[in-house]
């Protein structure tokens, strides 16, 4: 059934066509130390003679084209369905096995208004696609549509189908609304992972509670009600900092909007004891040298089977976490208060986030070690003594985290994620978007070959505890030495939080001189056991997000990967089905399915597979 149209597809306008025929300027960073990126421009015509050398006009070429290439991973999509659109198969075929799903995804969809703003990638409205499996037919349904948050239906007038940014979010400084005074901050847009759990649709986002999506259709039914109040934790006697944040919450709650706890984007799901897993934290944490946060645990009904309170007395910023049998598992990204950038961010002058910075006062990463079930725990180690791992590493996300115990009571913990370096993360930089500009700069995100190991890639990070659980040994090292930029690492969903051979995850192998790094364009599969590394390109002036596992046997590779091509160069998009234990072979690719042109959509974040169809 052909989908009807509700909104036009929006060209890239973080940069016009004439601003681009001048050379990017360099975006400045607040670190100490700049690491080099590789240039990249939109050179002018009268730039290129007839005699230049070929070498030369050939990387011109490529620094133009890959300059647009980027921009068009972030085109603006205005455009909804109304009905399931049967997708074209143009490569392969659905195999027969193939189980029956829908494979959600979400991400940003709209970057510019109607009146001369943009936003950050992080702050764009959340487009929630699905592509529904049918396992009896063969056929690939696809539907798309914006998440109905308040923002969302404040920010877009259906009469007009026009659009007017009131929100200025967390990242970015609106141009064409209102700047100064602007207290529109926590912006909502449920962009950034997606969920079913509980017969429940959710779409999650780093700041408050998730939005319940009607499968069927995905039309917004509201928000969904995760968390409780404010802080619980019951002392009987208060800190400075506790002081400190009675004095913050009238003003982020009151003047800011901002709710009490904030439900991270990144949740868990412990397949053996089928339970959802689920972490907040405190809204004026962010401002404070100290962090609560509160674990949550669901069954397959959504009651609340487990929940446990931790107090650290560290200034932290979590984004993804880990957890075992026995632990929740807490990479400490450190940041610091900066009190310039927070005069500037509450007057409109500057994001919120410029009122943060990284803060790489330690050369080694502490680990937090939190008791999943106190009642239960063995041992007498100190909970708020973290885990120093030497190595200076902010963590972006976690394939998976495992225990293993010995005959002895002795432990080994090990966790595979991707980290990059607190000298080339910056809050106000990532994707290279230049809120000053409106521009999104791709050298930002591909530095020269000298820094690249500065940039997001695979490690495993393995901690030794004595039977009393004290830590006897920590290591970090590149998973399976593999070195190049990486990141979503993920593995077959069944096996979560147990030991694992495979690991997936997006790469680029650096083929392409002017977009080294980033964005994506192979998938690669790490054997942990036989240090095996296996890789999957998509193509020249081709990208990919993240992969999805979807399990079909008993096996830990036996199943599919799902991931999405953007095939920017001609502006489309195709859905692509891989055979996990052929990757690394010539026949890897299963099939390839194409969403129609005018569906074509911008990058998206994270996805979810659901065994259950519409």
């Amino acid at each position: 059934m052909q989908a009807v149209l509700l909104h036009k597809i929006s060209p890239p306008r973080f940069l016009s066509p004439l601003t681009a025929l001048r050379p990017l300027q360099k975006v400045s960073t607040p670190q100490a130390k700049i690491p080099r990126a590789v240039s990249l421009t939109k050179p002018d015509n009268n730039q290129v003679s007839i005699s230049t050398p070929t070498t030369v006009q050939a990387e011109i070429d490529d620094s133009t084209a890959a300059f647009w290439d980027y921009q068009f991973l972030f085109v603006s999509q205005r455009s909804e369905t109304t009905a399931p659109i049967t997708l074209h198969l143009v490569d392969g075929a659905i195999p027969s096995d193939f189980p029956s799903g829908t494979y959600y995804l979400t991400g940003p969809g709209l970057f510019t208004d109607d009146h001369g703003s943009t936003v950050h990638p992080l702050d764009g409205h959340g487009y929630l696609r699905a592509f529904e499996f049918d396992g009896v037919t063969g056929e690939v349904k696809y539907m798309a549509k914006y998440v109905k948050t308040d923002a969302q239906i404040e920010e877009h007038d259906p009469q007009t189908d026009t659009w007017r940014f009131t929100h200025r979010g967390p990242f970015s400084v609106l141009k064409g609304g209102k700047k100064f005074g602007n207290t529109k901050v926590m912006k909502n847009v449920a962009n950034t992972s997606v969920l079913k759990w509980g017969r429940k649709l959710l779409c999650l986002w780093e700041g408050g509670d998730p939005y319940e999506i009607e499968s069927g259709t995905l039309d917004t039914i509201g928000q969904f009600q995760m968390m409780d109040g404010g802080d619980s934790l019951g002392k009987n006697s208060k800190d400075i900092w506790d002081v400190a944040a009675e004095m913050l919450k009238p003003i982020l709650y009151g003047v800011f909007k901002m709710p009490p706890k904030r439900l991270l984007s990144h949740y868990k799901l412990d397949a053996p004891r089928n339970r959802l897993l689920t972490v907040s934290c405190n809204a004026e944490d962010m401002l404070l040298p100290r962090s609560n946060f509160t674990f949550y645990e669901f069954d397959s009904n959504f009651k609340l089977l487990n929940k446990q309170e931790f107090n650290i007395l560290d200034h932290l910023m979590i984004h993804d976490w880990a957890f075992t049998d026995t632990h929740y598992i807490l990479f400490a990204n450190r940041v610091k208060l900066d009190v310039l950038g927070s005069m500037t961010a509450v007057s409109g002058l500057s994001p919120m986030i410029s009122a943060l910075s990284v803060n790489p006062s330690k050369p080694t990463s502490p680990v937090y070690l939190l008791p999943r079930f106190p009642n239960k725990s063995v041992g007498v180690r100190d909970w708020r003594v973290p885990v120093e791992a030497p190595s200076q590493m902010w963590l972006l996300h976690v394939g998976n985290a495992f225990e293993l115990k010995d005959v002895d009571g002795n432990t080994e913990i090990q966790i595979h994620a991707c980290s990059c370096s607190y000298e080339w993360f910056n809050f106000q930089n990532l994707f290279g978007y230049n809120w000053q500009s409106g521009r999104l700069d791709p050298s930002i995100m591909n530095l020269k070959e000298s820094e690249y190991q500065l940039l997001p890639h695979l490690v495993q990070v393995s901690i030794s505890l004595d039977v009393d659980g004290n830590c006897q040994k920590c290591t970090v090292e590149p998973l399976n030495q593999w070195k190049k930029s990486s990141d979503f690492p993920i593995i077959n969903p069944t096996y979560s939080g147990q030991k694992t051979t495979c690991i997936y995850a997006a790469t680029s192998l650096g083929t392409r001189r002017a977009l080294p790094h980033f964005p994506f364009d192979t998938v690669v599969k790490l054997n942990v056991l036989t240090k095996s590394v296996q890789t999957w390109s998509v193509g020249t002036r081709r990208f990919i997000g993240e992969p999805i596992f979807v399990p079909k046997g008993v096996e830990e590779d036996d199943g599919y990967l799902l991931v999405i091509e953007y095939a920017v160069s001609i502006q489309r998009c195709y859905l692509i089905i891989l055979n996990p234990k052929k990757i690394g072979e010539g026949d890897a690719l299963v099939a390839r399915l194409e969403v129609p042109r005018h569906l074509n959509f911008p990058l998206g974040f994270h996805g979810f597979w659901d065994n259950n169809t519409w």
